[in-house]
């Protein structure tokens, strides 16, 4: 098997490419490394079923020999990112995702669509169902995001609608885990970080919108057997514990095992109040949900985060 993962030196990209190595495949690595870090993948190289191509893939996407399956997760992805990369992000979730679906067609293969949760904006719906067509502000300073996943997954329903390209399409929930920046502006690198370092955590608004957290090996499980399912249509794979921002501050305190005062900040234009998934489908079409505790995974996240730090 041979399988392409563009986006593959970031977080999700990177652990996507250990999981498709392990299984045996031959994967070729494509990142023009904007949010990516050859630091995902360090371990990888030398491998010989492992090729990483530096490569832009709102360009044209040229791969040699056959492929099986395209995963398509290059984008920024945190809101740091994309509102210092607006134009950036809103290429990748049109021309990149068009260039990656020609590429499917082209090979023959089958092509996985990383979308998101923020599909459905500020929802008026809660929990999440993948039925419900979102709250999204396309001319709000997120609207470049949410946006562009919303093309991004039109795009990828008409190839297959129109071309018969055999698509798979994943609507993902916060995540979490090892190989997060620490700089990317979410809320689990930003607390651990603030809290290793002893200064305050940061907490926009009153801290009571919720986030719902995966760990991000429940994740690349979730992703992994969708694509090898028969379900065209958008899943959510997420979390579906939620928990207010404000209790997830108090945690952090709480493992952190120091006295960290709380800071108090206006609250973005258009950050969601509320966020949870029904992952009803994904427990009846793929046998799944989560399993790894959120305690367990922070404490995870925190070692890692620790080791970058030099603590």
């Amino acid at each position: 098997m041979r399988t392409l993962i563009t986006g593959g030196a970031g977080f999700l990209g990177s652990h996507l490419c250990d999981r498709f190595i392990q299984e045996g495949h031959e994967v070729i690595c494509m990142d023009n490394l904007i949010t990516g870090n050859m630091d995902n993948i360090a371990h990888l190289i030398g491998n010989k079923r492992f090729r990483f191509i530096h490569h832009d893939v709102t360009e044209y996407i040229y791969v040699e020999g056959p492929l099986n399956y395209i995963l398509h997760f290059a984008s920024p992805a945190s809101p740091i990112d994309y509102l210092e990369l607006p134009i950036q992000t809103l290429k990748v979730g049109s021309l990149g995702t068009h260039k990656a679906l020609g590429l499917a067609k082209n090979k023959k293969a089958r092509l996985l669509l990383a979308s998101t949760s923020e599909v459905y904006g500020d929802p008026l719906i809660h929990p999440q169902p993948e039925s419900y067509f979102g709250n999204v502000s396309p001319i709000g300073p997120r609207g470049v995001y949410d946006e562009a996943k919303r093309f991004a997954e039109a795009i990828t329903m008409a190839y297959q609608r129109f071309h018969g390209v055999e698509t798979r399409i994943v609507r993902i929930f916060n995540t979490y885990g090892p190989r997060m920046r620490l700089n990317d502006g979410r809320v689990v690198p930003a607390f651990l970080g603030q809290a290793l370092s002893g200064r305050p955590l940061t907490v926009f608004g009153d801290g009571s919108q919720t986030r719902s957290f995966c760990y991000v090996s429940d994740l690349v499980e979730g992703i992994y057997r969708l694509l090898l399912s028969a379900e065209p249509e958008p899943v959510n794979i997420g979390n579906p514990h939620e928990m207010t921002i404000m209790q997830f501050a108090e945690h952090v305190q709480k493992i952190a095992g120091t006295a960290l005062t709380i800071e108090q900040k206006p609250l973005p234009q258009d950050d969601p109040k509320v966020r949870q998934p029904d992952i009803t489908k994904a427990r009846a079409i793929l046998n799944w949900e989560p399993k790894v505790p959120f305690e367990e995974g922070i404490q995870t996240t925190m070692e890692f985060f620790k080791k970058k730090m030099g603590i």
